[in-house]
């Protein structure tokens, strides 16, 4: 039988560039504010799970310019460890994806200096020095679901899927709803994947009527 007090604990995989991991992730930051459960941040990167496939154009030039936030991240908790991670994931999601600030640089650059983080960090923006922890982080995630998906990541008690994919970010008894009906898939052994068309886009900042495409 599962220790149910693993459930307790989620891994999310992220990669900052994705609006979709955004509003999973603060649908996990609403449950562990009304359920108290640990957020074990990770990061992932689509510019890795993308590399060698053929892309349209604008695709790829957004994915070229992931790399940059990524390994500030890995960078970042290399130095002052993982809990770094949700903090700093928390103010580059806020800026980028709810304040619409694209300028990515930036963005991480202020991320880094409101946590009272060195601005050196950002060395690594054009580096391959931490590619390979990048990597392996990534690879993290693959190992749970395989790579035929995207991001987000979510592992709850051990046992990972692709998503939940939703929009806009479910608040109070919705979020807890979903996080206790993940909880029951989890412990079906044989569940793969339910999954249908998406029919609306990001909406980042409910009641402000915007949706961003994908």
């Amino acid at each position: 039988m599962r220790d149910e007090t693993a459930t307790t604990v989620a891994d999310m995989w992220f990669d900052p560039a994705c609006p979709w991991a955004w509003m999973t992730s603060r649908w996990l930051t609403e449950v562990q504010e009304l359920r108290g459960i640990e957020i074990r941040w990770h990061v992932m990167s689509l510019s890795v799970l993308n590399e060698g496939r053929d892309l349209p154009a604008d695709y790829r030039e957004m994915l070229d310019a992931s790399w940059g936030p990524v390994r500030v991240l890995v960078a970042a908790a290399q130095r002052h460890g993982d809990d770094v991670l949700g903090p700093l994931y928390t103010a580059i999601g806020t800026e980028y994806h709810v304040e619409g600030n694209k300028d990515r640089r930036a963005v991480v650059a202020k991320a880094l200096a409101d946590a009272g983080l060195g601005a050196d960090l950002l060395d690594v923006w054009d580096s391959t020095d931490v590619d390979d922890a990048l990597r392996a982080s990534h690879q993290g995630a693959m190992d749970l679901v395989g790579d035929e998906v995207g991001t987000p990541v979510v592992a709850i008690g051990g046992v990972g899927y692709f998503g939940p994919v939703v929009t806009p970010a479910p608040r109070g008894e919705d979020a807890v709803r979903l996080w206790d009906g993940l909880v029951l898939m989890t412990q079906v052994p044989g569940f793969y994947e339910l999954k249908r068309t998406r029919t609306s886009g990001p909406v980042l900042r409910p009641g402000a009527d915007e949706e961003v495409g994908a």
